[in-house]
């Protein structure tokens, strides 16, 4: 049974169909490894980043990019208006850190938290070019310098003492 609802330009007896439901979701996700700890090395970062694409995937939703350095990884990722970034996140880092552990034999773990912004369509193509660039953003500065810029810039109040694990 469809769900319908008067528009503004009905004459009340007149009822458009809302049975669907659509979106454009874009999330900017941003974690790093435990302790920043520069685990993603050249060895594994090519399969590591990868990973992810296939479990985002996997959940029916898009990766558009997903880079990063050492000790950090951002995604951009099209997602579906049934999702969170909560759930996301959450699904990505256990099995992609799981993944790597029994891949690798090493103890690799993402850090507790996250970052998640939204990001409008009309500046996926920047977010994609600032993420694919990231070896050049990080000659200037630290994931720590970035993630704080990120905070501010989006106007997120926070306490340095609890965004650091």
């Amino acid at each position: 049974m469809g769900r319908y609802a008067e528009t503004p330009f009905s004459s009340g007896g007149a009822k458009e169909d809302l049975a669907h439901t659509v979106g454009n979701l874009v999330l900017h996700l941003i974690f790093s490894t435990k302790g920043r700890q520069a685990l993603i090395t050249s060895e594994i970062r090519a399969d590591l980043f990868a990973y992810p694409g296939g479990i985002v995937r996997e959940m029916e939703s898009t990766a558009l990019i997903i880079n990063g350095t050492a000790d950090h990884v951002h995604m951009l990722l099209r997602i579906r208006p049934a999702q969170s970034a909560a759930e996301i996140a959450r699904v990505v880092k256990t099995n992609s850190s799981r993944w790597a552990r029994t891949k690798w034999k090493v103890g690799f773990a993402w850090q507790t938290g996250y970052g998640a912004f939204s990001v409008s369509e009309s500046n996926v193509p920047s977010v994609f070019r600032y993420i694919a660039e990231q070896d050049q953003h990080h000659k200037k500065r630290d994931f720590q310098q970035e993630y704080v810029a990120f905070l501010k810039k989006n106007k997120i109040a926070y306490d340095e003492r609890y965004i650091w694990d």
